[in-house]
């Protein structure tokens, strides 16, 4: 029993420091990344990029479902972004709510006949469609029936316009010149660059206005608070760090752009996988593996999407299980490029590490856990003389504490440390200190929780049992109303269903 429990320490000890340790080689990597970025940005010239006539002109796809609280915020706010030629496409996926009539009104649309061009396969039978009549409002609303959110931007891909498409969630908000960012590697090399994301962080607590967040705060709420730190770790160390290695296997489906043209070769969205997003990048790598295509798919740092965090441990329940069974999901469709050298860096690399420390990471953690809580035990009845007092090794279960935690601690301060030396969005010492803290707390309940609901997610996608996507509580930007919008019976359905933190 000793000799059992001392190796399986060992190995939870020698898994934590694994897992930390590409951790802070992400973060060196990401900062190397930042400190060029920054050099860079001061020689952008993006008033100009503003101003070119020729700029690539970009399709913004909202697939809206239920969010008539949202709606208007989202669309006043993307239809005011700083992009030379753009225009906003809602598709709305049957909502049973007052979305399209709040849409209509909101900004005098008219309905149209519209054709489009099926080079996307789709389910859902397009109804109606609606365009503004405001004359500086590049504006377009597609009424289809209930298919989910993939379908939705199916259909969006199908109708856009432009040379590029921006997928965005109805619930979100952009920053003004988010598009000018997240567009540059696609200036900067043409060629090459098939898809690129951005920064997407947590609104609550924030002063929220006409599509627009005016002032950013820390949420007062516990859960929310710590969801900020997450964010920041996942985006600025984890996906910054993945992009300048060339691995990054993450879009966050809340903010995302992409060639059409590409889109079209791949087939777009996957409308039978939870993790859409994430699933087609997987997917957008390996058609470049297949076809001998020198393709790259980048992260952005500076562009920002703002959204709604959970709020009770309810609807984060429902959303991290969701979130793990769709990367379990795209593991098994995609598992033949796992170590195959002909996918490059996606093969070797990133879809092993994702594999060993993403996927596996809860089903250790939660045994961790229970490794723990026998070696407490162990420990009290050694010291009562019931069993042998050498059956627990005391410094082995402290290592394993201390450097899970520790690591963990430090780069989420690292990420502050970043965001304080960039882009200063929680200003103020007072707001610094509780996101110092949330780096802290996070590890005592937080962590373990979500570690619990990815691993039943995950374990849902094994079993192939019926995903329900339940409620989803939001309160909607910049007034305190509330409301429930069920998210669909069917999978796919559009409630945020991008792969996060």
């Amino acid at each position: 029993m000793n000799l059992l429990l001392t190796v399986l320490g060992w190995f939870f000890v020698a898994y934590s420091v694994a897992i930390n340790l590409s951790f802070v080689v992400l973060t060196v990597l990401a900062m190397l990344d930042f400190v060029r970025y920054r050099r860079r940005s001061q020689f952008a010239a993006y008033d100009e990029s503003f101003a070119e006539p020729l700029a690539r002109g970009v399709s913004v796809l909202m697939p809206a479902y239920n969010e008539e609280l949202t709606i208007v915020a989202s669309v006043e706010a993307m239809s005011s972004l700083r992009y030379p030629d753009f225009e906003v496409v809602v598709i709305d996926d049957g909502s049973k709510d007052a979305t399209v009539t709040t849409m209509v009104e909101a900004f005098d649309m008219v309905e149209l006949p519209l054709a489009q061009a099926p080079m996307v396969p789709t389910k859902g039978e397009v109804q109606r469609c609606f365009v503004s009549t405001r004359g500086a409002m590049n504006l377009l609303l597609v009424c289809k029936t209930n298919g989910g959110k993939a379908d939705a931007l199916n259909v969006g891909i199908n109708v856009a316009r432009k040379e590029l498409v921006c997928m965005v969630d109805a619930d979100s908000l952009l920053d003004p010149d988010a598009l000018l960012h997240v567009s540059r590697p696609f200036a900067d090399d043409p060629e090459r660059v098939i898809a690129s994301g951005g920064v997407v962080r947590v609104a609550n607590g924030s002063t929220i206005a006409r599509g627009r967040v005016l002032d950013v705060q820390m949420p007062r709420k516990w859960l929310p608070r710590v969801q900020v730190v997450e964010y920041l770790r996942a985006f600025l160390i984890g996906r910054a760090g993945w992009s300048a290695a060339g691995g990054l296997l993450i879009i966050s489906g809340a903010f995302g752009m992409f060639r059409r043209d590409i889109l079209f070769e791949v087939g777009g969205v996957a409308t039978d996988c939870i993790g859409e997003d994430a699933e087609l990048v997987v997917r957008l790598y390996r058609w470049m593996g297949d076809n001998d295509v020198d393709g790259r798919i980048v992260f952005v740092s500076e562009p920002v999407a703002w959204t709604e965090a959970p709020e009770t441990l309810k609807v984060l329940r429902s959303q991290r299980r969701r979130w793990h069974r769709g990367l379990a999901e795209i593991f098994s469709r995609h598992r033949g490029m796992v170590l195959r050298p002909r996918y490059g860096f996606i093969g070797m690399i990133t879809m092993p590490w994702f594999l060993l420390f993403e996927l596996a990471a809860p089903f250790i953690e939660v045994f961790g856990l229970l490794y723990f809580a026998v070696a407490m035990v162990l420990l009290g009845l050694g010291g009562m003389g019931i069993v042998p007092s050498d059956w627990v090794d005391l410094p082995v279960v402290v290592l394993l504490l201390s450097t899970s935690v520790a690591f963990a601690i430090l780069v989420s301060l690292v990420a502050l440390l970043a965001e304080e030396m960039s882009y200063r969005r929680y200003r103020g010492v007072p707001g610094l200190l509780v996101a110092a803290w949330s780096a802290v707390e996070e590890n005592f309940g937080y962590r373990q929780l979500t570690a619990w609901w990815r691993m039943w997610g995950a374990i849902d996608a094994w079993r192939g049992s019926r995903h329900q996507w339940g409620e989803m509580t939001r309160k909607g930007f910049g007034t305190d109303a509330t409301t429930k919008a069920k998210a669909g019976a069917k999978p796919g359905a559009t409630s945020g269903a991008e792969p996060g933190p």
